[in-house]
């Protein structure tokens, strides 16, 4: 039944997001793009009904589906897995402890389905104390990283510095990447684009209504795949001094894809498949989603990583580990000290951000987070890692503070 299951929940999806299954009603398949973003850029040869799906994917009541289902929506590049798989020990426990958010407190029960979870897993010692999997999803679905994908690039980041392969963080972007001469990234380190200082001219603003250069880019790139998401990077003017302010911007990683894919030789996802994810034990294969059809599109290393529960928890497993696993030394404890320090200020209530990686304002605890909920939350002082997949309502700030409470609870917690 698992088999068939696994077979029907994509085609049913797809169907119903491209409009031509709802029960109780008949409907024809919609046969032109939505206007709310067909007169941006030119005409795509994406399919209608695919262009349409890619611009619902985020919204609530389809993005349960859509967020482990992406290679539905996408070309696909797979991030293999080989050899033998890193171990997972076990010692289950139910969640028997409390949390507060907002001045009230609640079990720890109750917080999945207060934060529209898909999947948690929480390990402590490098044991899994709790792992669950709702909404139809089991331990091989295949979810979506978002943003929490800019912390595995950070990892690359160190892998090819300590490889020789960039001989500086202080080097200027351009001297790998020339095609950035005479633009906003024209003077820019690879340092100060890790640490998102880069002061180009990019908000990370998805106004779809008003779109400014981050939305036009998403259309273009990843709905319609007529432009490449990290082309506009060539021509981008610069708003502030390279260094000088913190503006979180996805284009900032998509240009230490772009590097990293340049001085590898070959794509982003095979480096990725030698350097992390063969050697750090996965079960399965991982993917990106790309940006155009094979030949043409580039992984969006952005926010486009896809794995399993487990195999995101062995990534935080390793961190944990000081960038060791499965018997492989992956990035030096150096690096994984130094990315995920604080490289500014500290907000009391958002805390810094290092080197890809977000830190917590209460401690020495560390955080990949993505849109919508995606998080692997890791903290050294109580050997901790949770994953957590969700499928947020767009814009909700309580599901991500609250789901920051429950880490901190969980973390203190000992079963």
């Amino acid at each position: 039944m698992k088999e068939i299951r696994n077979l029907l929940i994509p085609l049913i999806f797809s169907e119903l997001i491209a409009g031509l299954v709802v029960p109780g009603t008949v409907h024809s398949a919609p046969s032109a793009v939505n206007p709310e973003f067909a007169g941006i850029g030119p005409p795509s040869e994406v399919p209608v009904a695919i262009q349409n799906a890619r611009w619902a994917m985020l919204d609530p009541g389809i993005n349960v589906l859509t967020f482990r289902s992406m290679d539905t929506l996408f070309t696909t590049r797979t991030v293999a897995r080989s050899g033998p798989v890193a171990r997972l020990p076990r010692a289950d426990h139910p969640l028997a402890f409390t949390y507060t958010f907002q001045g009230e407190t609640y079990p720890a029960e109750a917080f999945q389905d207060r934060t529209q979870t898909n999947a948690l897993l929480l390990m402590k010692d490098g044991r899994v104390l709790y792992e669950t999997y709702r909404n139809n999803t089991d331990e091989d679905a295949r979810f979506v990283g978002w943003s929490a994908t800019k912390s595995f690039i950070s990892v690359l980041i160190g892998s090819v510095l300590e490889e020789g392969r960039i001989r500086s963080l202080d080097d200027e972007i351009t001297a790998y990447l020339p095609e950035l001469k005479g633009g906003g990234y024209d003077g820019v380190t690879v340092r100060q684009i890790l640490m998102m200082r880069s002061g180009v001219d990019y908000e990370e603003r998805y106004d779809f209504q008003n779109p400014g250069t981050a939305a036009t880019n998403h259309i273009l790139a990843l709905v319609k795949n007529v432009a490449r998401f990290a082309d506009v990077a060539r021509t981008i003017p610069r708003l502030h001094p390279p260094g000088e302010v913190f503006a979180y911007k996805t284009l900032d990683t998509a240009i230490l894809g772009w590097l990293i894919e340049r001085v590898s030789g070959g794509s982003l996802s095979a480096y990725m498949t030698e350097r992390l994810w063969e050697p750090l034990g996965a079960e399965a294969d991982g993917f990106f989603i790309m940006d155009g059809p094979p030949g043409i599109g580039r992984e969006f290393s952005g926010a486009g990583f896809n794995g399993t529960l487990r195999d995101f928890a062995r990534f935080g497993q390793m961190m944990l580990n000081g960038g060791r696993i499965n018997g492989h030394q992956i990035v030096s404890s150096d690096w994984v000290n130094e990315s995920t320090r604080s490289t500014g200020p500290v907000d009391p209530v958002r805390g810094g951000y290092g080197y890809h990686w977000w830190t917590m304002a209460d401690g020495h605890a560390y955080a990949a987070i993505g849109l919508q909920g995606q998080f692997i939350y890791i903290d050294p002082a109580t050997r901790t890692v949770i994953v957590k997949f969700s499928y947020f309502p767009p814009g909700d700030e309580s599901g991500h503070e609250e789901s920051l409470a429950f880490f901190a609870a969980a973390s203190a917690w000992r079963p």
